[in-house]
């Protein structure tokens, strides 16, 4: 069963091709891109750049989530993001849109706004800080993706505790009322894990992957692709971004979050390609 928008958007099927998720950050202190959009208006002038160049679902935050990011109140993150909502869903009315928060309020807000997903970077948290979104996505009937994360990075049994989160997670989403058709998962690279720790669930994303559920992954630009590349300019990652996803691709990702869509497009499209084998038809 596909899954489906409270909006009726047609959500792109992710078991045909590998998807594309660019990234719209309406936020001052982004690691890469803070500060860049000044307005909603700039905000749909970069959704609509990405879609022409090939995304599938345009993801749009207001608070950055980069490690040691100050928080910011609920009712900034609603002025920051609902404006941005409202004028890429009106300038691409048919567009997926997707609603970066963690947040319960403003979650509901974001689909009331016109956004048709939930990514949430405390998803699959055992110890998350704030309300699990399980009620909102159950109630709008909206997908919502799982994000891994620890507010305290501390693992026992790195693979077993990160399988448990994941399990305990979705249990608790298939509890709240949320169909499992609109469950996906991430495995949070960057998020509540050392360097070292990022590279090994990616390296073995398949170990996610084998639970069932469609797998977000998102490396775009950051830390540990900088430290293993000697690289301090996120806009000098570009070769890792490609390399995480070819990678991610082998190993079941089904859809990429990135900020450089027009780049990791054509990746894409000869790591399907090369997955299918003899079973490719061109597009």
């Amino acid at each position: 069963m596909r899954w489906t928008s409270p909006h009726g958007t047609l959500l792109p099927d992710w078991r045909e091709r590998t998807l594309l998720m660019g990234i719209v950050n309406v936020t001052p202190d982004s690691f890469s891109d803070g500060g860049k959009i000044s307005s909603p208006e700039a905000a749909a002038d970069l959704a609509e750049k990405l879609c022409s160049e090939g995304a599938d679902v345009i993801d749009v935050g207001a608070e950055s989530t980069r490690p040691g990011a100050t928080p910011i109140a609920t009712s900034e993150e609603l002025r920051r993001l609902l404006p941005a909502i409202q004028a890429i869903r009106k300038r691409l009315p048919k567009i997926a849109i997707s609603a970066d928060t963690y947040r319960c309020e403003v979650a509901e807000a974001a689909i009331a706004a016109g956004a048709d997903i939930l990514n949430d970077v405390w998803g699959a948290a055992p110890d998350s800080p704030q309300a699990s979104l399980a009620t909102v996505a159950a109630n709008c009937r909206c997908p919502w993706i799982l994000m891994h994360n620890r507010a305290t990075p501390v693992y026992q049994d790195f693979w077993p505790n990160i399988i448990e989160d994941f399990r305990r997670a979705l249990d608790r989403a298939e509890k709240a009322g949320v169909a499992r058709h609109q469950l996906w998962i991430d495995p949070g690279f960057g998020f509540g894990k050392s360097h070292g720790e990022n590279l090994e669930v990616l390296g073995r994303l398949n170990r996610i992957s084998s639970l069932g559920l469609p797998v977000l992954l998102g490396t775009s630009r950051k830390s540990t692709l900088g430290k293993v590349l000697q690289q301090t300019d996120p806009l000098a990652r570009g070769a890792g971004d490609a390399a995480c996803a070819t990678w991610g691709i082998q190993q079941g990702a089904a859809m990429l979050r990135v900020h450089d869509v027009a780049a990791i497009r054509p990746l894409i499209k000869m790591a399907d390609a090369l997955r299918r084998g003899q079973r490719w038809i061109a597009d």
